[in-house]
């Protein structure tokens, strides 16, 4: 058997310069940075560096040892696809209709309180990205941007708000007359925080608003003096439904909370607002069935990120059984553990009409301001578009629950609880 051997030759310049393509620097180190993200992981780790503790532990912790949001996200993690072969998708559309209107992608900024302590731009960034991006921004009741000026923000966009029940009654009532006077078309009932969750986190940070300067902030802050300029240098960190803004998270959220809010609230609420109002923070199957009975537009299925009661329910576990007991009669929605958009369309898949992400954006604002909320929404978008081409689906309508499977690192030993929240 012959040898063949290789002809070898001098380099050609030519073709070298054809493999070799350099590309031009970026001057802009915002953009740079940014760029360089591929993942919400990514921003997460850039939020880290130029975040202060108190402000970063704030969003990216949760409740007691962190369960429920370890859970939650484990949860997306342990499914696995059933793709369809041979069934082109050649025009990927991931728009939807959600509560009477419409949403360029499956899922909408959630609320989230204490903004403006992440970055400057706070809820003003969110709100305007939201609208360039053609999906709902949800402004919270513990928001630092005023009804008002979420809705200069994003005049033409979707705007909704999340109400907490408060003690003094009225001044919840005001908020509600105040939101649906800004057009704000969707208020979120928010049921999962009667009183504050227990965040471990925030305690030993000693997280207050405003921030404390001791000895362990400023060392903190010495290698990020571009959070502090900004956060000197712009209007007093206020919110926009507390007349007082000293104290301990904790105490904050405590003297707005209200442990005796009831069925009878939400009557109320229901009576004095004209848009849709969904109920935000369910967490059994019997509490959704009576909740759309009552005449609900929709339900959250949410454990408010892990922050409030933890060992809550995982609520991309809750969301089958709830969408076939009640989602022919209302909007299903689910929040907690989302950090890519293959999470979305897993939920998609499993029934949920719309889903919510608040870390996500919070890494993205914290890494950019409103750079970085834009820059979250296209990894997001980015990756939905590629999952449903990989899967060969190319609107929302034709994902199926037999596109994905939900495996479980935690399986009850008994369902007694499951059972009876059932027969409720």
């Amino acid at each position: 058997m012959g040898t063949h051997v290789v002809r070898r030759q001098l380099p050609q310049p030519s073709e070298v310069f054809e493999l070799v393509q350099f590309k031009r620097p970026e001057v802009n180190l915002k953009k740079r940075r940014l760029d360089a993200a591929l993942t919400i992981y990514d921003l997460r780790r850039i939020a880290k560096r130029r975040t202060p503790r108190a402000a970063f532990d704030y969003t990216d912790g949760a409740a007691e040892a962190e369960l429920s949001m370890r859970r939650s996200r484990e949860a997306f993690e342990d499914i696995e696809w059933h793709p369809d072969i041979l069934t082109p998708a050649r025009h990927i559309d991931a728009s939807t209709t959600i509560l009477g209107g419409p949403s360029a992608l499956p899922f909408g900024i959630a609320p989230t309180g204490f903004t403006r302590l992440m970055h400057t731009e706070g809820e003003v960034a969110g709100a305007t990205a939201a609208g360039l991006a053609g999906i709902p921004f949800s402004l919270s009741t513990l928001g630092t941007t005023s009804i008002e000026d979420v809705k200069a923000a994003n005049p033409h966009g979707r705007n909704w708000f999340q109400l907490y029940v408060m003690r003094d009654r009225e001044v919840s009532y005001n908020l509600v007359h105040r939101a649906a006077a800004a057009g704000f078309d969707t208020l979120m009932f928010t049921v999962d925080a009667p009183v504050a969750g227990y965040r471990i986190r925030d305690v030993r940070n000693g997280f207050s608003i405003p921030p404390a300067l001791t000895l362990r902030t400023v060392v903190d802050a010495i290698p990020r003096p571009w959070w502090w300029i900004d956060f000197l240098t712009t209007p007093k960190l206020e919110f926009a439904s507390l007349s007082a803004t000293g104290g301990t998270v904790g105490e904050l959220l405590n003297s707005a909370m209200d442990p005796t809010i009831s069925y009878d609230d939400l009557r109320i609420v229901r009576d004095m607002w004209p848009g849709k109002i969904v109920v935000k923070g369910v967490q059994t199957v019997g509490d959704a069935v009576k909740l759309v009975d009552l005449g609900v537009d929709g339900v959250v299925l949410s454990n408010h990120g892990g922050r409030q009661l933890d060992r809550a329910p995982v609520p991309f576990h809750l969301l089958p059984q709830v969408v076939r007991e009640v989602g022919q009669h209302a909007t299903i929605m689910v929040d907690t553990g989302i950090m890519n958009g293959a999470d979305i369309v897993a939920a998609v898949a499993l029934g949920a009409k719309f889903t919510l992400v608040g870390r996500a954006y919070l890494y993205g604002l914290m890494a950019g301001g409103q750079e970085g909320v834009e820059r979250t929404i296209a990894i997001l978008r980015t990756e939905i578009h590629r999952t449903m081409a990989l899967l060969g689906v190319s609107t929302l309508d034709e994902l199926q629950p037999r596109h994905v499977t939900q495996l479980s690192r935690t399986t009850p030993r008994a369902t007694s609880a499951i059972l009876a929240s059932h027969g409720d």
